[in-house]
């Protein structure tokens, strides 16, 4: 589809040739029908990660453009395709009245594109007054190179931040989960570790809450238990998305308590949920119809943040999130990549999510 506005480009092959940024580019400019380019979106495979500059420099030329933010990712997402097996660039281009710009103070009533390695992820930088939208430039073990950039180069500093300028925007994050329990008042807890949900230990109410093949395995899966910490009134905390993950640590059969990742206190809300692919299916259905409806009218474009552990693998080589996408906004121009650990507003603040997708949905003033 050309909308004037905005377009995006994919390109990829058997190696890294800084020739795939520069296609992407090109690709992005044709589909958008535009002549002059104000901001470039690209992300690039982790094999271009030890030396991203070359690529920077061919997308940036091929733009006429320096504004080029972005960062490397295990894999890359387009409204054309995901791409997880081989090198290769995706690029979103903006023109009139869009733009991307560096961030400058005083705009904190501008959605911002924030990107970040796992050493510049700071608390000082995440809870900063800011609208971010973006994710954490690594892949589940959090290892090997990666990198991000700002106007064409490289940013030392591990981080990226750019105004996504001439838009109004909303978001919405699918935590993609299947509520287990009702939320349950935490009624013993010491820092990370929780004794008593209610009148009960902690284990026990999970054992419960498991479905009947899960609960006679002779290991509880762990790896797929999850809780949830509820925000405002807790019966339609989970129908609206307003909780945070608390993932589970481990548990101790001796007194029957559980740790989490975060700390929780005594008066707290909290339900167990467990991973699962059709409900996280669902809840992205709903999350995308959330953000559609904090705009005025249809999207121009979007951003599409989903964790590695959510792509193709966990829906059977596919991935849902993105065909969702597609299906509700037929033709309309959206990028993104596969990282670990996904950014974006919850409950006033700035959170960073897992196991989840992060959307936002942009709609030009022009209109």
């Amino acid at each position: 589809m050309s909308t004037g506005l905005v377009g995006t480009g994919l390109s990829h092959g058997m190696r890294a040739d800084p020739q795939h940024a520069a296609q992407a580019v090109a690709q992005a400019i044709e589909r958008a029908d535009i002549e002059c380019v104000r901001g470039v979106v690209l992300f690039l495979t982790a094999e271009y990660a030890e030396d991203p500059s070359p690529a920077l420099r061919a997308a940036a030329r091929q733009a006429g453009c320096m504004q080029v933010v972005g960062c490397s990712g295990p894999g890359l997402i387009t409204d054309q395709d995901w791409v997880l097996d081989s090198p290769g660039a995706a690029a979103m281009v903006f023109g009139d009245p869009i733009s991307l710009n560096p961030l400058m103070k005083g705009e904190n009533d501008k959605p911002v594109l924030s990107l970040c390695t796992p050493q510049g992820l700071t608390a000082d930088w995440l809870d900063a007054p800011l609208r971010r939208v973006g994710a954490v430039s690594a892949d589940l073990a959090a290892r090997g190179p990666f990198c991000v950039w700002s106007g064409a180069r490289v940013a030392d500093c591990g981080t990226a931040d750019a105004v996504i300028g001439g838009v109004e925007d909303a978001l919405s994050v699918s935590q993609g989960i299947r509520a287990l329990t009702a939320p349950i008042e935490v009624a013993e807890a010491d820092g990370y570790e929780i004794m008593r949900l209610g009148n009960y230990p902690a284990l026990n109410v999970l054992i419960k809450s498991l479905p009947a093949g899960t609960r006679e395995m002779d290991q509880i899966p762990l790896h797929l238990l999850i809780g949830g910490v509820t925000f405002g009134d807790p019966e339609t905390a989970i129908s609206e998305g307003r909780y945070r993950l608390n993932h589970i640590i481990s548990a101790d059969s001796t007194n029957r308590s559980i740790t989490l990742s975060h700390p929780m206190m005594r008066g707290d809300r909290l339900f167990w949920a467990m991973r699962d692919a059709l409900a996280s299916e669902r809840d992205m259905a709903a999350a995308i119809e959330r953000a559609r409806g904090g705009l005025s009218g249809e999207p121009d474009f979007g951003l599409l943040f989903p964790c590695i552990g959510r792509g193709p693998s966990f829906y059977g080589n596919r991935d849902r999130d993105v065909e969702l996408m597609k299906a509700r906004f037929p033709g309309m121009p959206f990028i993104g990549f596969y990282g670990n650990g996904e950014i974006g507003p919850l409950d006033g603040a700035n959170q960073l999510h897992q196991y989840s997708t992060v959307v936002s949905l942009f709609r030009s003033y022009r209109h």
